[in-house]
């Protein structure tokens, strides 16, 4: 594999690590500014939002420019991001921060998977994906674990901080090694646009909010659930988090694996499994082993479709996959947001803190439903004559070397 995917890596851990850490630090942030959890909150329903329309803005401002010099150009947003959250002297300005900073998340990770799966042959492109995005699964174990740990005892300032050099890393890294790919010729932005069309690519990106969501569902209230069911202390929820974590890095890694042999097969397996285990996390969640030993599953199979449903946006967006890609990021996003909202109205209806674990069964199961359903018009376009889309040749930018 290329070093060029070590750097991709790179900007990926720090985008992870800013996304979530704020959660841990949450408390720091709001006695800082002398402002209420749940307006404090907003840090992260914002960078949600901010993800969701900034991916598909950010692809569209850079159809005219490099995808090399595009990442170079998000990197940068994303350190003027952090380094404004790490000094703002209002929570005005903090929110705003993570605003800005959230803007390059979709279209860098949406960018960066065509750029990644360009750097390999095509059956290793699943595999490339997978590699860039262990750097955001990474970020789960190590980076977020270490940036609370700092935030709590130097301050959340330092950890944003940090954040904002782990950026300048990143940068440097895209600069100096990935290669010159210069924007396909004849791709526009009505090129990019039409590949939205295609039913293969809005089927995909719908599995991408469902069998997500099935997983922030659960993840969500992970704390108020292992605490009040399963019997851990509040200080156990750390490494509860680490568990999960180590096992969307193992998810991510099988998942690119053989996605790349198997892609269809896998998305069978992963998401029927991942049905079964939330609707299980019920039952498990009550007991510190099974809930333990839970959880490190829906990590696992809930990364495992990433580099599955990633590469299948990009085999059917016709040679025009920046735009699908970017979005396909907001639609993680989109089913963080969708289930956390459902979760919240089981647990408000009075069902307890495992009911959000029904809603992850049941949007895992209709993201199973919709995959048979992909495949199913797959075959009927075989047995028709029709070209599937994952066979047509897509656009690849000719490399040029250092």
């Amino acid at each position: 594999m290329p070093l060029a995917l070590l750097a991709l890596a790179t900007g990926a851990f720090g985008i992870g690590t800013t996304e979530f850490v704020i959660m841990g630090l949450l408390p720091e942030v709001a006695d800082d500014f002398g402002v209420s959890i749940p307006t404090a909150g907003y840090l992260v329903t914002g960078y949600a939002l901010g993800v969701m329309f900034g991916a598909p803005l950010m692809t569209v401002l850079g159809t005219k420019i490099s995808r090399k010099r595009m990442l170079m150009l998000l990197m940068g947003l994303f350190v003027v991001g952090n380094l404004l959250s790490a000094l703002a002297p209002s929570f005005g300005l903090m929110l705003t921060g993570r605003v800005v900073a959230s803007l390059a998340h979709g279209a860098f990770f949406g960018i960066g998977s065509v750029v990644a799966a360009d750097l390999v042959a095509p059956d290793k492109r699943a595999g490339a994906i997978s590699l860039m995005f262990t750097g955001l699964t990474v970020a789960n174990v190590v980076g977020v674990p270490l940036g609370t740990l700092v935030g709590q005892s130097l301050g959340w300032r330092v950890t944003f901080g940090i954040v904002a050099a782990l950026g300048v890393v990143g940068l440097l890294g895209v600069a100096k090694l990935v290669p010159d790919m210069p924007k396909p010729e004849g791709v526009r932005l009505r090129h990019e646009l039409a590949a939205l069309k295609s039913v293969q690519v809005l089927l995909a990106m719908a599995m991408t909010v469902l069998g997500f969501g099935g997983v922030f569902a659960a993840i969500t209230y992970i704390a108020p659930m292992m605490t009040h069911v399963a019997g851990f202390a509040d200080g156990s929820v750390t490494w509860l988090l680490v568990l999960f974590g180590l096992g969307m890095v193992g998810g991510n890694l099988v998942g690119g694996k053989y996605a790349d042999r198997a892609l269809m097969p896998l998305l069978y397996v992963s998401l029927g499994a991942l049905a079964v285990v939330l609707a299980l996390f019920t039952l498990t969640a009550h007991n510190k082993i099974t809930a333990a030993v839970t959880i490190a599953l829906v990590g696992a199979l809930g990364f495992a479709t990433v580099p599955p449903l990633q590469k299948r946006v990009l085999d059917h967006a016709h040679g025009a996959p920046t735009l699908a890609s970017a979005l396909n990021i907001g639609a993680f996003n989109l089913g963080n947001a969708l289930s956390a909202w459902l979760g919240g109205l089981v647990i408000a209806a009075g069902l307890g803190y495992t009911a959000p674990n029904w809603v992850g069964a049941v949007l895992a199961a209709a993201a199973l439903a919709l995959a048979v359903l992909s495949a199913g018009l797959e075959r009927r376009e075989r047995a028709a004559g029709t070209p599937p889309a994952d066979t047509v040749t897509a656009e690849r930018p000719t490399v040029a070397t250092h």
